[in-house]
């Protein structure tokens, strides 16, 4: 289907509910569904971004700076994924207690609001990696609307371009709890830890950028193409201390270099499937 094809079935099932709520977490694929219900539903959209210890305050930043360019109607919610002890064990299903506790938070907020529908930025691509909370998404009945009309991430980020989002070819995102191996608590600590360590690398001019937190280990993830100049001998030094005054004790990076859910490469079929 070409993409002005997909558009106009994206903005037919859009229009068809009368009000939504859009899980906004600033990355494209949530953009581009906010952008367009904003359009279609002439402005009956609330936009709702979660806050909690496993989400950068740079993300947090970047979705309230997002939200005024669009001008649409934004909201900030504290999610408790860190009180439950599901989510804190760090089990493979770890993202359904996040997701869950975030989707019962955003119903909330729906019937305060009177609005209709709830919708995320899940995309076709989505479907084939290992993420629980698209079953999470399911069980409390949201709208994948980038789903149901098929667009995989290469189709979001045309659109985006194409109605000109400033974020359209932003890196991916996933919540810094993603950056622990499974069954390694995750503890507020640690996600701090991570979260300074990433922005050491970005502010070194690295724009695709995973810290893994492997106990006193930060394990680097960068694109391939990258790791000639993170290992060049003055700035590799100046991470290095960088990251040690954060709390970790030494630093390796990946060789494979970045790739997205890179610690769901050991999971079994049985876990994947959880």
């Amino acid at each position: 289907m070409l993409l002005k094809n997909k558009r106009r079935d994206l903005e037919s099932k859009i229009v068809k509910v009368k009000s939504a709520v859009v899980a906004f977490s600033g990355g494209v694929d949530s953009t581009l569904v906010l952008a367009i219900a904003n359009d279609v539903l002439q402005g009956r959209v609330l936009a709702v971004t979660a806050e909690s210890d496993s989400v950068s305050d740079r993300e947090l930043e970047a979705a309230r700076r997002l939200a005024q360019i669009l001008d649409v109607k934004h909201k900030v919610i504290k999610t408790e994924e860190m009180s439950s002890p599901n989510y804190l064990s760090n089990p493979v299903n770890r993202c359904y207690y996040c997701k869950s506790e975030l989707y019962t938070k955003l119903a909330k907020v729906a019937s305060e609001n009177n609005m209709a529908t709830i919708f995320n930025g899940i995309n076709l691509d989505d479907l084939g990696d290992h993420r629980p909370g698209i079953i999470a998404a399911k069980e409390a009945g949201i709208i994948s609307p980038l789903v149901d009309s098929k667009l995989n991430k290469q189709d979001v980020r045309d659109l985006a371009r194409q109605i000109d989002l400033p974020n359209w070819e932003k890196p991916a995102l996933a919540c810094l709890s993603s950056r622990i191996p499974y069954g390694q608590p995750v503890t507020a600590k640690k996600l701090l830890m991570i979260e300074n360590a990433e922005e050491v690398l970005l502010a070194e001019g690295f724009k695709q950028v995973r810290v893994r937190h492997y106990g006193n280990i930060a394990r680097i993830e960068i694109p391939k193409k990258d790791i000639p100049d993170l290992l060049k001998y003055e700035r590799y030094e100046k991470i290095n201390i960088s990251l040690k005054k954060i709390g970790f004790q030494s630093i390796e990076v990946d060789p494979k270099g970045y790739r997205s859910g890179s610690l769901n490469e050991a999971l079994s079929l049985k876990d994947k499937n959880s």
